[in-house]
């Protein structure tokens, strides 16, 4: 992360999971070193724990949850550059709907406005489902940020096929790759299968993919092998987790073996005792791919567009658990490392992680320009009520948004904060409606599925 020191800029980052918070954080310190950053946490199903907080790192001077309308109404007064809501830039880090709705709401708060904050937007990881669905929400923004040259090149070809500006989508890296190059073969030697919450999306495949992580972990007694989890039970991050990895570890046969546990915690401190990443399409391929760590894409489930691993094509990291068990190690491909924006990305004369630093400098330059420039232009989606009516105004109302992008009657600001009680007892419904919620999605609709297959 950039050193910080005192500066007069301001950036709001506004986040609805952990992983997106992570995103958000980061980026604004990589385009707006040094600033002032006012982290706000949009409520709803994701809403980060403080334990995921704590674990992501990624550090705000102020941080506090909010509905989407209020933050709207804090972005209102931003515009008028007064008192301490006054804003330079803010990004979205949030899923599609939300960056949509947000960006109707601000069109809508910033109206006639003479000034406003440069509104920067982009994507967490590894864009492999729902490309034009994901890229013409987030249209409207002023800079909508590309991972990668391979990223950039289908950004600009989705905008032009629809006849929408391409002007926005500027090219980087993800803003959290970095750390220690790998230097050879820990004692012991570690393995890491990065799990993810969505994917595979079934009890059998999870069920088969934590069981060859134990076997490979039997057959080589001197290794370490850590099933890496990306939230504890209850817990929500930017997918829904119907089947934890953690309740299916509690019905191996005999246990897990000694060499083999679950681990939590920042991915980077992780992958800085790792000797061979495993994962499906986790995005912790490109940060162990960057730091140069031998990565294995797995194929025992086919190679499908739904697992996501179709994205690592050509990357050389594609591979099964048998490979992995007979001692193979891929090889990734430096054109392939090139165009994802990973070390070996460098440019004749630097080294590839000097190549990374300046990953983002074309992007700071252009919300430098656009923060300094005489006046910004309104937002405009490419989603109005004229070319999607069937579909904005259902994903504005989920947001508390008329189809003009105004709040809807009975969300408008929340009352002041109460006390003693009142707020104990608010805070506890709250809760419980999360807990509510998580039981549904984790233990009532899988159930549900499984009788209609019947």
């Amino acid at each position: 992360m950039p050193s910080r020191t005192e500066s007069s800029l301001r950036v709001a980052v506004l986040a609805d999971s952990d992983t997106r918070w992570k995103w958000g954080a980061l980026t604004a310190y990589r385009l707006q070193p040094g600033s002032r950053l006012d982290g706000y946490l949009l409520r709803g199903r994701a809403t980060p724990t403080v334990r995921q907080l704590d674990e992501v790192g990624a550090r705000a001077d102020a941080l506090r949850e909010i509905r989407g309308v209020d933050f709207l109404d804090v972005m209102e007064r931003a515009a008028r550059g007064a008192g301490p809501d006054r804003c330079d830039v803010v990004v979205l880090a949030c899923v599609g709907g939300a960056v949509q709705a947000m960006l109707h709401g601000l069109a809508h708060a910033w109206r006639g406005a003479r000034r406003r904050p440069v509104v920067v937007t982009g994507y967490v990881g590894v864009v492999y489902e729902k490309l034009a669905d994901g890229l013409l929400l987030r249209h409207g923004a002023d800079v909508v940020l590309a991972n990668s040259r391979h990223d950039a090149d289908r950004f600009r070809a989705v905008y032009h096929g629809v006849g929408a500006a391409t002007g926005s989508v500027v090219e980087c890296a993800l803003p959290f790759l970095g750390g220690t190059p790998y230097a050879g073969e820990h004692h012991p030697y570690t393995v890491v299968f990065a799990a993810q919450p969505s994917v595979p999306d079934n009890r059998a495949d999870r069920t088969y993919l934590l069981r060859r992580a134990v076997e490979h972990a039997r057959r080589h007694p001197d290794r370490e092998v850590l099933i890496k989890l990306r939230s504890r039970p209850g817990e929500h991050t930017t997918h829904i987790e119907e089947l934890p990895y953690q309740k299916l570890a509690a019905k191996i046969p005999g246990g897990l073996p000694a060499n083999c546990r679950l681990v939590y915690g920042n991915m980077g401190e992780v992958l800085d005792r790792t000797d061979l990443m495993v994962t499906v399409s986790s995005t912790a391929a490109l940060e162990s791919l960057h730091r140069g760590i031998p990565t294995a894409v797995l194929t025992d489930l086919g190679i499908r567009e739904a697992l996501g691993n179709h994205h690592f094509l050509g990357s050389g990291c594609l591979v099964s658990w048998d490979a992995l068990d007979a001692g193979r190690r891929p090889v990734p491909a430096p054109t392939w490392l090139a165009r994802q924006g990973v070390a070996a990305s460098g440019t004749p004369g630097t080294t590839p992680h000097d190549a990374y630093e300046h990953a983002f400098d074309v992007a700071r330059d252009r919300v430098d320009e656009l923060r300094t420039a005489d006046r910004l232009p309104p937002i405009t989606p490419y989603y109005t009520p004229r070319t999607a009516p069937g579909y904005l105004p259902g994903i504005l109302a989920r947001y508390g948004l008329d189809p003009q992008g105004a709040p809807l009657t009975g969300h408008t600001e929340e009352p002041a904060e109460a006390g003693g009680l009142r707020r104990i007892a608010r805070d506890t419904v709250r809760e419980a409606a999360r807990g509510a919620y998580r039981h549904g999605v984790q233990r009532v609709a899988p159930a549900i599925r499984r009788w209609g297959q019947l």
